[in-house]
């Protein structure tokens, strides 16, 4: 998906005249020039055989897929891109905004997650590059009918995909047990005031059902102590809309099953590049990077060599990105939006691999979890995690508790 600019008008996708709307006033694709570097480096030699093939598996409003299209035209090169998103609306306008490319884009509403499926219907094997800009859309937060922000007063649903019939954020918070709801706000919001906003919405529903964004976001605020509220950066309850979207939307799940899904799929020098804009998600790719790209994964303390290696373990990627790449100055001023994303890249080597699954002992430093285990600290996945509430990046204040695309 793709980080807008700010702005408070609706994206419905109509203008007066009933033509297309003017998609590069109201969308900007965050790290737009750093994802194509990464997905369309100077490789030529493959066009004249072959179409390069792509998945977008979080669409959005097309930003980065119709550039990526582009882009592979005007370099001679021959491709084709799925692109997947669980909200219809959003897929109905990429789908407009895509329509010069024809049949080279092909577009399923689906959880990212679910994209093996996909690519078999289509037929596809491997695949060149793959991209997620995770979080939550524009196109999401300027419709107060969706609820995901407490900007703009709505129902409190948070839905990626309102005909899921999944359990909506008005659900979660009037019916979850208490201590359900301190343990989402504390671990998906890292909010350290999060026994304080379980109680207060404990006691507030107890007098009648709360259901609108507003109505929560004030709850949260009382519940904040006066000191907190007078030195905080953002709304007290931007970590709280946050969590609750997160829980919603299982959106740490989807990434965990991606992620193990996501490399037997890509083709040897096929990359994936993943933009993420808080802690819990950046945490997640970085450890299952690192961990992809390495070979033995004995522990330190045995000094085994690859010869007396016992967990045979394969590395399967390389990391183009050692660090994770942040937007430029000059785009964080133009989109503010873009200020928390970050941005890491691997790519996937040839040979055969083990590819582990997301565990405690492979995706946390082995230090960092026995302290963490012992302060009694447990990350979103109930593995221990280093730093106190609130240590993470919160990712934006725009009324969604961060992860914007």
């Amino acid at each position: 998906m793709n980080t807008d600019t700010a702005r408070t008008s609706r994206f419905d996708g109509s203008t007066a005249q009933g033509d297309l709307p003017d998609f590069a006033s109201i969308h900007t694709p965050v790290m737009l020039a750093e994802v194509l570097a990464a997905l369309l480096p100077e490789r030529d030699e493959q066009g004249a055989s072959r179409p390069l093939r792509f998945l977008d598996g979080t669409l959005g409003l097309a930003g980065h897929a119709s550039a990526l299209l582009e882009q592979a035209d005007a370099r001679g090169l021959k491709a084709e891109l799925l692109g997947l998103d669980r909200d219809a609306a959003a897929q109905s306008l990429a789908a407009k905004r895509l329509e010069p490319f024809g049949g080279a884009a092909r577009l399923r509403q689906s959880a990212f997650a679910d994209f093996p499926a996909a690519l078999d219907e289509l037929g596809w094997d491997l695949l060149d590059g793959a991209l997620l800009d995770l979080g939550v859309s524009s196109l999401q937060l300027d419709s107060p009918e969706r609820g995901f922000s407490f900007l703009h007063d709505g129902p409190l649903d948070m839905r990626m995909d309102p005909q899921s019939g999944a359990e909506s954020a008005s659900a979660l918070v009037n019916r979850a047990p208490v201590a359900r709801l301190k343990e989402i706000i504390e671990q998906y919001g890292e909010e350290p005031q999060a026994g304080r906003i379980a109680r207060a919405i404990d006691d507030a529903r107890a007098e009648r059902p709360i259901g609108s964004t507003a109505e929560l976001a004030a709850i949260v605020e009382r519940a904040y102590p006066p000191k907190w509220r007078a030195t905080a950066r953002n709304h007290p309850a931007t970590r709280t809309f946050q969590a609750l979207r997160l829980a919603v939307n299982d959106e740490l799940g989807q990434l965990r099953l991606f992620l193990e899904r996501i490399v037997p799929r890509l083709r040897p020098g096929g990359r994936l590049a993943v933009i993420s804009f808080h802690s819990l998600e950046d945490r997640l790719v970085k450890h299952f990077f690192r961990t992809a790209a390495s070979g033995c994964l004995c522990p330190p303390h045995l000094a085994v060599t690859m010869e007396q290696c016992r967990c045979g373990h394969q590395a399967s990627l390389r990391l183009v990105t050692r660090k994770a790449l942040e937007p430029s100055e000059a785009e964080a001023r133009r989109n503010g939006r873009a200020r928390s994303a970050r941005l890491r890249v691997a790519e996937r080597i040839a040979g055969a691999f083990s590819l582990p699954a997301l565990s405690e002992d492979l995706f946390a430093d082995a230090g960092d979890f026995a302290a963490a285990k012992g302060r009694g600290r447990r990350d979103a996945y109930g593995r221990g995690r280093k730093g106190g509430p609130g240590s993470g990046r919160a990712g934006g204040s725009a009324g969604a508790g961060g992860g914007w695309r």
